[in-house]
């Protein structure tokens, strides 16, 4: 065990008897210290809870090009997803993710706090849930519901929309990853009148895709989740490749922001409108 965990748990365990923190198992009716270790729970925590009631999100939240509630989360003070800053902040509901900051997490639960960890919704039913489960948690079914409401009205607006025959579109993320069925991604492009050509070549969730099957498929629209303005990196290199400016010959590229679909929560039907109107038929009455 190093040195920095060591020193974590002691802190923790010193905190915990000092403090008298409740079972890992105790949820407040209405908490007052809430922590969150997570972007996307970052975000449905902001939109759900009062930020007095907010004493911490992660310091990717903060930052507007990738999260949707910076301008308010850069008001809350930020972490690492580090036991020590979590403790010290003497939270009384820490919220996680169900794939990050594990360590962290079973440290948490270890020293008795109570931590609540959230999965990845894969359509929107299970965001809709999602976003209810979380409201219930803070001690806001309301406000979850106000959201809801607010999202299935816009739904309905964008479902009366005139669409195209759903033309063909793929997804393409940093690394050469795309997106296929069994996930949130695939309901957004199905929503938009979108066929997704990752589901039709049988990938499941999250799988990636060689760039010579994009160029050789028989997509009409090429879907690049791009950060605008993000830091260079090996990984986001694919998504600049000289074949994909020539597709951009014969079919039509759509930068569409990671943010508006890396979470589950309302901007995803920003995601929705955005792809609606890049599919829209041209004025000449072609297929985009």
């Amino acid at each position: 065990m190093t040195r920095s965990v060591v020193s974590a748990l002691a802190l923790g365990l010193w905190l915990a008897a000092a403090s008298g923190l409740a079972s890992a198992d105790d949820v407040p009716a209405h908490p007052q210290r809430i922590v969150s270790l997570n972007m996307c729970t970052d975000e449905l925590l902001l939109r759900l809870a009062s930020p007095k009631h907010v004493a911490s999100v992660t310091w990717l939240s903060q930052d507007p090009r990738n999260a949707n509630m910076a301008e308010l989360a850069r008001t809350i003070p930020a972490n690492h997803g580090l036991v020590e800053q979590v403790l010290v902040l003497k939270p009384d509901l820490v919220i996680a993710g169900a794939y990050t900051t594990r360590s962290t997490v079973a440290l948490l639960k270890r020293v008795g706090t109570t931590v609540r960890e959230f999965g990845v919704p894969r359509n929107l039913a299970e965001m809709r849930a999602q976003i209810r489960d979380m409201a219930k948690l803070l001690g806001e079914p309301e406000r979850g519901e106000t959201l809801i409401t607010g999202i299935d009205a816009r739904l309905a607006a964008l479902a009366d929309r005139p669409r195209p025959a759903h033309p063909r579109a793929i997804v393409l993320r940093p690394n050469g990853f795309t997106t296929g069925r069994g996930s949130l991604v695939d309901e957004i492009l199905t929503a938009a009148g979108l066929t997704n050509l990752a589901a039709e070549l049988g990938i499941d969730n999250y799988g990636q895709i060689a760039l010579e099957t994009v160029a050789l498929g028989k997509a009409d629209i090429l879907i690049l989740n791009t950060t605008p303005d993000g830091a260079p990196s090996l990984a986001h290199e694919v998504l600049h490749h000289p074949v994909l400016a020539r597709l951009g010959d014969r079919l039509k590229l759509v930068a569409l922001p990671s943010k508006l679909w890396t979470c589950a929560g309302p901007a995803v039907i920003d995601a929705i409108e955005l792809l609606l109107d890049a599919a829209a038929p041209t004025p000449a009455g072609k297929r985009p």
